[in-house]
Parts: C-alpha cells; sequence; structure tokens
C-alpha cells in the first residue's frame, strides 16, 4: 500500500515594508505601490494589483513585480504570478525573496523541478539561517512530490533519488515511509528497515503504523519471524494497515 505523502506546505513569502523600501522610486509609482501595498494586506489583491500596474507604467521596478506577483499568486492566478516573478528575476537576479515566491507559484501549479531550481537559487543567494532552513523544508517537500511521481509512473531507482535528497533537506518522514516502501519492494530490507526507523524517530505527520508494516516485512523477508510479528502487532493499531498486517500475521501462524 502506498499512502500519499501530505504536504502541509508553509511556503516563506516575504511582503516588503512599501514605505521604506518606495523611498527611492518615482514618487508617483511610490505612492501607488504603497496603495497597492495597503490593499494587499487588507485581502484586496484586484485593487493591489491595479495599482501595482499602475506604477509599473510609471516605473519597471523589481519591488513592484515582486508584490503584484504575491498579490496574484494569493489571488490564485498562478500563470500571471509567474510571469510577473520572472520579472522580478529578470531586473534583480539575486533577489533571494523573488525565488522563493517563484519557487512557491511552481510548486502550487505541480511543476516540482522548477519550484526546486527556484528554491535552490534561495539557498545560493540567501545569508540568513532562518530562511535557508525555512527553504530546505520547501525543497523536501518538492522532492518528495517528485519522488511520488516517479513512483506513479513506475521508475523505482528515480524515486528512490528524489526520495533521498528530499530526506537530505529536512529528514521529512512521510518521504522516509516512502523510502521504506520502495526498498521492501526491491528486497534491500536492511536499508528498509533503517528508511523506517527514521520514519518513526522524525515523525511528525504520518502515524506509526506505516513504518511498523515495512519493518515487520523486512524482518519476514530476514527470516525473523519473531521480530516481524512484533512489529506488525505494532502496525495494527492503524487502521489503514489493519487488514495487511492481519494477512501477514495470518501467514506468520
Amino acid at each position: 500500500m502506498m499512502r500519499k505523502i501530505l504536504l502541509p506546505m508553509g511556503l516563506f513569502v516575504l511582503l516588503l515594508n512599501g514605505n521604506i523600501l518606495s523611498q527611492d522610486m518615482n514618487p508617483e509609482a511610490g505612492k501607488l505601490f504603497n496603495a497597492g501595498n495597503d490593499m494587499l494586506k487588507s485581502g484586496n489583491y484586484s485593487g493591489a494589483v491595479q495599482n501595482y500596474d499602475k506604477a509599473l507604467e510609471i516605473e519597471k521596478d523589481y519591488r513592484i513585480y515582486y508584490q503584484k506577483g504575491i498579490a496574484l499568486k494569493k489571488s490564485g492566478n498562478t500563470e500571471k504570478a509567474k510571469s510577473a516573478l520572472e520579472e522580478v528575476i529578470k531586473l534583480k537576479p539575486d533577489f533571494e525573496a523573488g525565488y522563493n515566491a517563484l519557487g512557491g507559484v511552481y510548486f502550487a501549479m505541480g511543476n516540482y523541478e522548477g519550484a526546486v531550481n527556484s528554491f535552490e537559487k534561495v539557498l545560493e543567494f540567501s545569508k540568513d539561517n532562518r530562511v535557508k532552513n525555512t527553504v530546505k523544508n520547501n525543497l523536501a517537500l518538492a522532492y518528495a512530490k517528485m519522488g511520488n511521481e516517479a513512483v506513479s509512473n513506475g521508475n523505482q531507482e528515480k524515486a528512490i533519488s528524489y526520495l533521498q535528497k528530499a530526506v537530505e533537506m529536512n529528514n521529512y518522514d512521510a518521504a522516509y515511509l516512502s523510502l521504506a516502501k520502495l526498498y521492501s519492494e526491491l528486497g534491500e530490507d536492511d536499508k528498509s528497515i533503517d528508511a523506517a526507523e527514521k520514519a518513526l524517530k522524525y515523525r511528525n505527520g504520518i502515524s506509526k503504523g506505516g513504518p511498523y508494516y515495512y519493518m515487520g516485512v523486512s524482518y519476514k523477508n530476514k527470516g525473523d519471524n519473531a521480530k516481524a510479528k512484533e512489529m506488525f502487532n505494532f502496525a495494527k493499531a492503524d487502521p489503514t494497515y489493519k487488514k495487511l498486517v492481519e494477512y501477514e500475521l495470518g501467514l506468520l501462524q
């Protein structure tokens, strides 16, 4: 059984302080920029975009494009948000918040490779460890998604590669669980047990049933039936794995 990785996507977004950063803009563009920021903060995304567009008619500033991209993303218009954020990168290629926001847009669009490439740029430019840690979490989620896609396409080798990158970025419990399953299917029982143990160690969003189930399967494959029964009995409490566990326990009688 393959459980979908649930991705609680808490993408970091930086809203610029317009009252400070608009000081070196054209005065009229700055006023429109600030008005757009006020509307963005109040949730009036269409009004914000209108003000940003008017400001851009006066001055093509990366900060205006950035805030426009954020407003468009919040309104659900990911395609236009992507276009706005791409303009940010053209105007200021070292702007880490622009890459991070673009990564979030790519993720929302299901373009996980694009998300990875953008988040990697944040790590390249950022000197803030808090930002880096957040982005590593985002990278873990994107790599896990890529791993799931590879599983769906029947490419186990590629799936393992992506999932390994996911756990390297941020000990992601669901990615460890997926690795435990894949290694079990490939007959790499020691690796499956190791991944399942780490899924339990770093457990945050998954239940305990999955890791215990795959440990049970791997111990059974290794000929350690006593340990397999112990793991299966732990997994039995999880309704998702109960029938599978009962079947496995029946074989061990």
